[in-house]
């Protein structure tokens, strides 16, 4: 991770429908907020990603594996937890770091546990972590289905989509180096609709 103080480098995120007010140990009792494709206008060229049902709430998971690693769970875990899993979108430390309380306020974490605090959410299979542009990047993974990423490389858009056909290649891959196939990480860098358009309006202007 490589903090910048500058807001035009961060990681930007097609967002997802709004998240209902609710308590951790009811939201994944819902169906889950989920990220849809989007157009250069906001407009959905994609269906939404379906739930999987899960038997326990993200609270209950990782009290579960605190237990395993004989750990108790703590007001600092639990807050990060409910700032984590209160919405759905793609995140970094720094961006989590930013929306938590400043330092001598109540629920105030510091800048290690995060890290640490972290690290545990992926460990319990809370999160998944990938690496993009030299940053570490979280997203849900409890109760989210197996899904791939486009990255545009101007604007830092990151939008989530599944393809059967993505699914089928990787499953005849594996099956011919007789391999099993667990899950797969899957990254399309490039240049989104919106900066290409706006890329040829610019041209446009510099010829006029």
């Amino acid at each position: 991770m490589h903090p910048s103080d500058s807001s035009t480098d961060r990681l930007r995120y097609v967002r997802c429908r709004p998240v209902p007010t609710l308590g951790i140990a009811s939201l994944f009792l819902t169906s889950l907020p989920v990220n849809i494709l989007m157009s250069s206008d906001n407009t959905s060229v994609g269906q939404p990603l379906e739930a999987v049902p899960v038997s326990m709430t993200p609270l209950q998971r990782f009290e579960e594996y605190l237990q395993s690693k004989g750990l108790r769970n703590t007001e600092q875990r639990k807050h990060l937890l409910e700032q984590v899993f209160n919405r759905h979108e793609h995140f970094d430390a720094d961006q989590l770091i930013d929306q938590l309380p400043s330092k001598g306020s109540a629920n105030y974490v510091s800048r290690p546990t995060v890290y640490r605090t972290l690290r545990e959410f992926v460990d319990a299979g809370l999160l998944q972590c990938f690496e993009l542009d030299g940053r570490s990047v979280y997203e849900h993974d409890y109760g989210y289905p197996q899904h791939d990423h486009l990255y545009c490389t101007k604007c830092r858009k990151l939008i989530e989509f599944t393809s059967e056909d993505t699914l089928r290649i990787r499953d005849e891959v594996a099956k011919q180096f007789r391999f099993r196939a667990k899950e797969h990480r899957f990254i399309i860098h490039g240049v989104c609709d919106e900066c290409t358009k706006k890329r040829s309006r610019d041209r446009r202007q510099d010829r006029v």
